[in-house]
């Protein structure tokens, strides 16, 4: 059982994909036990009977709609003509664009793919250092994750059980922070450096107004839509999917849905299997995992050695950071979420407070090694080791974990609408 165990943490380290690794154990441990294999299936029932499951596919569509459909340069102007007048206003754009960008498209890859190319040479040629440039853009590519509608956040609510339009609210003002202290960062570098400012022009804002209106009202009406409680998660996630449909494909008509429909549904199917496959097989070893009482056994272990909420938070912080240096987000919210919720309901901290800083940690490890998917990425992206963007990300990475801080231990930034 140990050998096997072992040779399965070795295939996955050498590429063994994280789904069929989750399977093989979960069947060697159901073996082990001379449990019925069935039982690895019963939790995806409930998976399959929640009724905000649809709201995943529709809304990872909608991102790759608007990805094909070259919203990422609409919003780069939209901003750079709002903000990019400002000192350091070009970064400003970047962490916007940035932000907009991956609260829709739900991966902090296709961000960094889809608006890097774009804004690395731009700001390099208004003279912003390009170790900076590039700890921005590697960072920047995961900084929606707390924005409605995050699949991070939905995902976290279907398999905690959480209500996702109290998650969706709870995670506006630590974003809009974040946000604020990175701006800050950005704004300071630009007065350092001298970057050179366009003047502000109501001739070019109109213009990019008229431009990505309906990009920028998307979020407002999902706002309005669901808090409004004229529509529920998955009907919004309906909407905003024949939304992003009719605006590529008759407003800015840059879209040929009989020449690429296909295409894009291809896309969504590779985002949403890669998800729905890692969810599956990871419920069923989560399923064996309590059944062998481990939150019971972790809860005794921290009833030993923690006495306060604040001794558990700490700890919490260390384990998740850990976690998400060597899982990507949707992995480890299936795999540990689970876990953790029965130790967090012990010492008194709010499921919705635990969501939001369950997703901060794996934010912050979206660009942290060994296995911080945004390195390996903006690696690919900007031909750079990933030991240096590393290096790069650094006083950011340093600025989240101050911002981790705040958003762990004022709950009140999370529960603000209570």
């Amino acid at each position: 059982m140990a050998l096997a165990v072992i040779a399965l943490v070795l295939l996955a380290l050498f590429g063994l994909p994280l789904f069929a690794a989750l399977g093989a154990g979960s069947l060697l441990y159901a073996w082990h036990d001379g449990l019925d294999p069935a039982v690895l299936i019963v939790e995806l029932n409930r998976l399959a009977a929640s009724p905000n499951l649809t709201a995943i596919p529709l809304f990872t569509f909608a991102g790759v709609v608007l990805a094909s459909g070259g919203a990422p340069q609409r919003l780069i102007r939209l901003f750079n003509a709002l903000i990019g007048w400002l000192p350091g206003g070009l970064a400003g754009v970047a962490l916007a664009a940035c932000a907009f960008f991956t609260s829709f498209s739900g991966a902090s890859g296709v961000t960094i793919l889809a608006l890097g190319g774009l804004l690395f040479p731009m700001l390099t040629s208004v003279h912003y250092p390009e170790r900076f440039s590039l700890g921005l853009l590697t960072t920047s590519g995961s900084l929606g994750l707390l924005f409605p509608p995050s699949l991070a956040i939905l995902l976290y609510g279907i398999v905690a059980g959480v209500n996702i339009d109290e998650l969706f609210l709870a995670g506006i003002v630590p974003g809009l922070v974040l946000m604020l202290m990175l701006g800050l960062y950005a704004f300071f570098t630009g007065l350092r450096f001298d970057v050179p400012r366009h003047a502000f022009s109501a001739v070019a804002l109109r213009r990019a107004l008229r431009e990505g209106i309906g990009d920028l009202l998307l979020p407002l009406l999902l706002v309005v839509g669901i808090f409004g409680g004229y529509v529920t998660i998955a009907e919004a996630a309906a909407c905003t999917a024949l939304y992003v449909l009719v605006l590529e494909r008759f407003v800015h008509r840059n879209i040929r849905l009989r020449r690429q429909l296909g295409g894009l549904l291809t896309d969504t199917a590779v985002l949403v299997g890669s998800i729905l496959i890692i969810l599956g097989v990871a419920m069923g070893l989560t399923n064996l995992l309590i059944d062998a009482q481990l939150p019971m056994h972790l809860l005794d272990w921290m009833e030993g050695h923690v006495d306060s909420r604040l001794g558990f938070l700490i700890l919490l912080n260390l384990f998740l950071l850990a976690v998400g240096a060597m899982m990507d987000i949707f992995s480890a919210t299936v795999v540990v979420v689970p876990l953790i919720l029965p130790l967090a309901a012990r010492f008194g901290v709010d499921p919705v407070h635990l969501g939001i800083v369950f997703l901060a940690n794996l934010e912050i490890g979206y660009s942290t090694p060994p296995v911080g998917i945004n390195l390996f990425i903006a690696s690919q992206r900007f031909g750079r080791p990933i030991l240096s963007l590393f290096a790069a990300a650094l006083p950011f990475l340093l600025m989240m974990l101050a911002w981790l801080g705040l958003v762990t231990y004022l709950p009140a930034l999370s529960l603000w609408w209570r």
